[in-house]
């Protein structure tokens, strides 16, 4: 494993036992709303300091993005970036439904290099290093070998922070819905696009994600075989929030459904 890789995972699992911790006493959780449907706890927190404590430790240097502190660094030209959401699916979290993740990754100059997702709930460690494939639990994974969208299990995330599209992404659902074997939404976009990786599901969609939800699981993606791209098939996803992914035949399939339901004034 690399060396970088293996600092990344060292904080995940630090995050992990904080959020473990608290898992078992979760009505005595403060929780606070950022925005509507958009909630935080002392957990995330908690999480995302012990996360920062640990690169910062090994990588003073390295610039940070993380989903509650915000943007942090040294140097903010640093050209690296840590990339962090210390528990993605908070509200699943929240109400005891054991459906989240740590995501971790690392860019350099823009390009995403380390990739770490990990499930505390089941214990499953997703990693990525650029050019080397995708792991879970150190065994290889690869994306579905699935070839027809009827056969194929498709994840989603419902619109939550901003409803402005939701016409078009239910158009989209609908579509998909009748089209596919099933279409599954359990909450948290960072797992969504590790099992994607992993082939447990064939693609996803959504739309309005942020770059910590996806950064780690798109490299995953990538190095497991996959595609991603914004809704224009083009690769500014991250500037976007707007995805969808998937194996390369699968996705060939995906894609234009969804862009036929694109709404007029969304960039891609």
């Amino acid at each position: 494993m690399h060396p970088t890789l293996n600092i990344a995972v060292k904080a995940a699992r630090r995050a992990a036992s904080i959020i473990n911790r608290a898992s078992t006493q979760i009505d005595l959780l403060p929780v606070q709303t950022k925005s509507p449907n958009d909630f935080v706890t002392e957990v995330d927190r908690a999480a995302e300091a012990a996360i920062i404590e640990v690169l910062r430790e090994a990588y003073p240097q390295h610039a940070i993005l993380a989903e509650e502190s915000g943007q942090t660094g040294e140097t903010a030209d640093s050209e690296y970036q840590w990339i962090i959401d210390p528990l993605d699916g908070t509200t699943n979290f929240i109400h005891g439904f054991p459906q989240y993740a740590i995501s971790i990754a690392l860019a350099k100059n823009g390009v995403l290099e380390q990739a770490v997702v990990f499930d505390p709930t089941r214990n499953e460690l997703f990693t990525a290093s650029k050019g080397a494939g995708a792991y879970l639990n150190e065994r290889r994974i690869r994306v579905s070998k699935r070839i027809r969208l009827n056969e194929s299990l498709i994840g989603t995330g419902f619109p939550f922070r901003e409803f402005d599209h939701v016409d078009a992404y239910l158009a989209m659902f609908r579509e998909l819905t009748q089209r596919t074997a099933g279409i599954r939404r359990p909450g948290a976009a960072a797992l969504d696009l590790a099992y994607v990786a992993c082939g447990r599901l064939d693609g996803f969609w959504e739309m309005g994600l942020q770059p910590w939800d996806m950064a780690a699981g798109v490299l995953l993606i990538q190095e497991a075989g996959g595609l991603v791209s914004d809704l224009a098939g083009e690769t500014d996803f991250m500037q976007t929030g707007n995805v969808v992914a998937g194996g390369p035949k699968i996705f060939g399939q995906l894609l234009p459904i969804i862009q036929a339901h694109r709404p007029s004034g969304l960039s891609a």
